[in-house]
């Protein structure tokens, strides 16, 4: 009897408890794993013998990450990391990812995603550093940094070819040289965000739109140096799905007849472009039929009309829409709108 317990323990503990520890493991963070590794050696060798636990490294917000990382990649669990995140991360600087470049460790060779959001301290040697090591790079995110130029881009397109998701929010130093860049080298891109970008001009714009035919979302948010000439060959982006427009202050209801043209639209920001009117939301309405989220917040121009056709055309999709701001809009009661629109679910997207 005693012995067919303890033979069951055994089984238990042999096949039962890794397949529970495999199934709790994937639903934790990654510092509650390296946590669980110290427990036990016997629950150390059951978390390490599962790849699939080890593809990420996340260092978000949290000091000295840059030493950290280093020491993660000389172990040989991470061997098959696929993601880093080092957003808002304090102590990463250029010659961290210059160590990385030396040591040429093997991970990094397969690496997919690099965010480096917040790390102010990367300069454009910090990038070519990184880029020359992480050739397989899909999705890159640099938000925040006002030392990375043109010189950086330069170095991210030539050493990472497959890039399709790109955010370079808040990278104040680039310039219409980098957006040629871009333009020439990631006609793939699926994703990319400009957000206040403020050197850009129409001239670098253009060639994203001549060439980015890929694209399903592009986030100009805070870019007010934009005419309706800029955006005369968005219809090029057959596939795009999220613009977000807001503050395009020179934006007219000439380039909304332009963008218009972009079917497949979900989701139009068109947030204190205060020269549109009910011309341009009408022209959205009518060729964006498969709009899901829509902000005219702010707009003074636009009245009850572009909504009774925009309700018209897009009643049955429409599930946000904030026209809060909106004076010449008089039916806004949240009934009114529920009237025109039965499937809104939110009325508000600023605060």
């Amino acid at each position: 009897m005693e012995a067919s317990v303890e033979e069951d323990e055994q089984t238990w503990n042999r096949e039962k408890v890794p397949r529970v520890m495999r199934i709790v493991s994937t639903r934790l963070s990654q510092r509650d794993l390296v946590s669980l590794l110290l427990v036990s050696p016997w629950l150390y060798r059951i978390l390490i013998s599962y790849p699939s636990l080890w593809l990420v490294l996340d260092f978000r917000e949290m000091t000295n990450a840059g030493d950290r990382l280093v020491a993660a990649l000389s172990l040989s669990r991470y061997r098959h990391v696929k993601e880093i995140s080092l957003e808002f991360a304090q102590g990463v600087e250029d010659i961290h990812l210059e160590v990385l470049r030396s040591k040429r460790f093997e991970p990094l060779q397969n690496l997919e995603s690099l965010n480096l959001n917040g790390c102010q301290k990367i300069s454009d040697d910090g990038l070519e550093a990184i880029s020359n090591v992480c050739s397989k790079l899909k999705a890159f995110s640099i938000y925040w940094n006002v030392r990375v130029t043109d010189v950086g881009i330069k170095h991210l397109v030539e050493n990472c070819k497959h890039v399709v998701v790109l955010n370079l929010s808040g990278c104040k130093n680039m310039s219409d040289k980098s957006l040629q860049l871009i333009a020439d080298n990631y006609q793939d891109l699926e994703s990319l965000n400009l957000t206040r970008c403020i050197k850009l001009t129409n001239v670098g714009l253009e060639q994203i739109l001549m060439k980015c035919f890929s694209l399903q979302s592009l986030n100009l948010y805070a870019l007010s140096s934009f005419t309706d000439t800029a955006y005369k060959n968005i219809s090029n982006l057959a596939h795009l799905r999220i613009l977000d427009l807001c503050g395009a202050q020179y934006l007219s209801d000439e380039g909304l007849s332009r963008i218009a043209k972009c079917k497949s639209l979900v989701s139009l920001n068109l947030t204190w472009c205060i020269r549109v009117t009910d011309l341009g939301v009408i022209a959205i309405a009518e060729g964006c039929t498969s709009l899901e989220f829509l902000s005219l917040f702010g707009i003074v121009g636009v009245t009850d009309k572009c909504l009774e056709v925009l309700s018209r055309f897009c009643s049955k999709t429409i599930t946000t829409l904030d026209v809060n701001g909106c004076i010449g809009i008089k039916s806004r009661s949240r009934d009114e709108l529920l009237h025109l629109f039965p499937h809104l679910r939110c009325f508000k997207v600023h605060s």
